[in-house]
């Protein structure tokens, strides 16, 4: 199957099945992949944390609004964090990355101040969400991207206050009563000609 028919098949997964696992090398390759993703000037500010751990997902769930049960029966939780702070993102690329890169972000990015600096790193996590989805679908995985979380409490139950919780996404397997897939609830986007341009 081509990848423009698994993106016409892929969904937003509403249930799934909680007794289907993905597979250890499956979620090697997620991780490597989420390793891998682009971002601006390569600034990476980011961490990415995989749980499995049904106590952690329990509470995790009890701070996902309508999404509990989606946190609850899926195989994995994975949280998508920016760092906090701009001066440790600063210190993290002056070690990392080249002069040219640097300059780049002191010259364009940081002289917006602290606000507008924070917004493009979580910009760039947003980024790496794009590549997960793509790579989900392309893998036979379903998933779930979930902006309704309680971010604060997130972080409180993962740690590392370097980092703060912007999202999350559920994977696993649909379980086959969910009404959301597209055989049941077909895909509703708006007319191509409307958001694909040419000039």
């Amino acid at each position: 199957m081509s990848f423009l028919e698994k993106m016409k098949s892929r969904y937003t997964v509403k249930k799934y099945n909680p007794e289907v696992k993905i597979s250890d090398e499956q979620i090697a390759q997620l991780k490597e992949i989420l390793h891998l993703s682009p971002s601006s000037i390569n600034s990476q500010p980011w961490n990415f944390v995989f749980v499995s751990d049904p106590e952690t997902k329990q509470r995790l769930a009890e701070v996902s609004y309508f999404n509990k049960e989606k946190v609850l029966e899926s195989s994995h939780v994975i949280v998508f964090r920016a760092l906090r702070s701009p001066e440790d993102f600063e210190r993290q690329i002056e070690e990392n990355l080249p002069e040219g890169s640097i300059h780049y972000y002191k010259t364009f990015v940081k002289p917006k101040g602290e606000a507008e600096i924070k917004a493009w790193m979580k910009h760039q996590v947003y980024l790496s969400l794009g590549v997960l989805l793509a790579a989900c679908a392309e893998m036979g995985i379903d998933s779930t991207p979930m902006e309704g979380i309680e971010n604060d409490k997130y972080d409180s139950i993962l740690g590392n206050e370097k980092y703060v919780s912007l999202f999350a996404v559920t994977i696993g397997e649909r379980s086959e009563s969910d009404k959301n897939q597209p055989v049941h609830t077909p895909k509703k986007r708006l007319e191509r000609q409307n958001v694909i341009l040419e000039i």
